[in-house]
């Protein structure tokens, strides 16, 4: 028997999978769970050494004579996060988080010093959000310029496991173009924009080689053989961010498919062979990793609207649930606005959480709970009519996450986007697409062209007894409930800038 091991690295734990990739099983798996810093002025941080303390403890709970059996590792990791890193090979301060908000004021220096967003998303095809790796280096250089002045090499996270595996600083394109840095056509770092991010030093000379996506980016090393249990000298792929892995692990990498992920955070992502811009700016323009494009709408509250509420009333995930179910499309009115976490899409980094439209009849908690899951489906609507203003058209979503558990949830997503709704067998889709793209980073290593598309038709299998189509009458309710809540978004803008 032989496996490839996918590496998850996500917010709140890391997982860990072996796939026996001849017989299309995962033999054993493993997580373990992530601590946060956070704060109120918006700060999400974490400590790289935690990431290696669970990677570490996810290894001791795999049986050793599977442990031996790997040939090949895929890293999937949480996107923009900054690893700062000196010559040692140390890393700097803590981790500032793709859900990190308190750089906002730095995304709008780092825009004005080049110009303004609108040139800034004309030319290069991304604007400095707050999320993006861009603003938090900014961050670092003006809170902590001693440190700053030590950093010899700029990481993400995917990119710092794959260094603990190999010793190799290395990025891949599809990660690199989530740093704000990328210019997406050129798919080279941008000179303006790290200037306009600091004139005074060449950051470039901190930013690692730019690998293709079939590329490995280095094997393991003796040390850390020893300290997992996995054989020494076996192959590291590129690797890339949990939604380029999640692209490759639901199999949308081709065109028709989309996959939206209800986590902590809300994605919905499509595969396209040329580079995208949306002029709007509600699709982020990052590369794939699998050699392509990946235009992607990011929601910074998903599952967290629901968790609010959940705690609020103390219930379980089941109860919650059951009672959500009671009410009727659209909650009878009420509407949550989720941006608990303020909001990367739109862009509202000082958002709060909003419940709106109660009144004497309608102020139950089944609307309250149905209404929280309402709403992280409307932020991805955006997403959805965003890429057909482009002209794609969407057959089907497969979803992932957390939220894609919910009977109700995949029914709901469903009849707000009026789309047939899927899910993969397999519920890890990051740590699958790391296990699938160290396949192809295999087979290019022996010499072996082989074809990721291939590859992701032989390996993802979708589950038809989960599947969902739309109720065209709650579609109905929806198309008029999401006109409403975009109102409600409007007119709170202001009062969130």
């Amino acid at each position: 028997m032989k496996t490839v091991i996918g590496i998850d690295n996500g917010t709140q734990s890391t997982k860990v999978v072996f796939y026996d990739f001849e017989n299309k099983t995962i033999i054993a798996s493993a997580s373990a769970p992530h601590d946060l810093i956070s704060a109120n002025d918006g700060t999400s941080e974490q400590k790289a050494e935690w990431w290696i303390d669970a990677l570490e403890k996810c290894f001791s709970q795999i049986d050793p004579g599977i442990k031996k059996t790997a040939v090949a590792i895929g890293v999937s990791g949480q996107q923009h996060g900054f690893v700062p890193i000196d010559k040692d090979g140390n890393v700097l301060y803590n981790v500032k988080l793709w859900c990190d908000t308190s750089t906002a004021a730095e995304c709008d220096e780092i825009e004005n010093n080049y110009g303004d967003s609108e040139k800034l998303l004309k030319e290069v095809g991304n604007r400095i959000l707050p999320g993006y790796t861009a603003s938090k280096i900014l961050w670092m250089k003006k809170n902590y310029p001693e440190l700053y002045n030590k950093m010899e090499h700029i990481l993400l996270p995917h990119d710092y496991i794959n260094f603990y595996l190999t010793g190799k600083y290395t990025m891949e394109y599809g990660d690199a173009s989530g740093t704000g840095l990328l210019h997406i056509q050129k798919r080279d770092w941008d000179k303006d924009v790290l200037q306009a991010l600091d004139n005074e030093r060449d950051l470039s000379d901190c930013l690692p080689s730019l690998i293709e996506a079939y590329d490995a980016s280095g094997t393991v090393t003796q040390q850390v053989s020893s300290r997992l249990g996995i054989p020494e000298g076996i192959i590291v792929s590129s690797g890339g961010g949990d939604n380029m892995m999640g692209a490759i692990g639901t199999g949308a990498t081709d065109v028709g498919v989309i996959t939206m992920s209800l986590g902590t955070s809300g994605t919905i992502y499509g595969f396209s062979d040329k580079p995208i811009i949306d002029k709007e700016g509600n699709l982020a323009a990052f590369c794939s990793s699998t050699g392509g494009w990946l235009p992607l709408l990011c929601t910074m509250n998903c599952t967290v609207a629901t968790e609010q509420m959940r705690n609020l009333f103390e219930y379980g995930v089941k109860e919650f649930d059951e009672i959500a179910s009671n009410a009727p499309a659209g909650s009878e009115g009420i509407i949550t606005l989720p941006f608990f976490n303020g909001e990367r899409t739109p862009n509202l980094p000082n958002g709060k959480g909003c419940i709106v439209g109660m009144d004497m009849t309608n102020t139950k908690k089944e609307n309250i709970f149905r209404s929280s899951l309402e709403s992280a489906i409307y932020g991805m609507r955006l997403g959805l009519d965003s890429f057909r203003n482009l002209g794609f058209e969407v057959k089907e979503v497969r979803l992932i996450g957390g939220g894609a558990k919910s009977d109700l949830w995949r029914q709901i997503a469903s009849d707000i986007l009026n789309l047939p709704v899927v899910v993969p067998v397999k519920e890890e889709a990051a740590a699958l697409g790391g296990s699938i793209q160290a396949l192809w980073s295999l087979d290019h290593s022996k010499g072996r062209v082989s074809d990721i598309n291939y590859l992701i038709d032989t390996h993802v299998e979708l589950n038809s007894g989960k599947a969902c189509t739309p109720n065209l009458k709650n579609v109905a309710v929806y198309d008029e409930v999401y006109k409403k809540y975009n109102k409600y978004v409007e007119s709170l803008t202001e009062i969130f800038k």
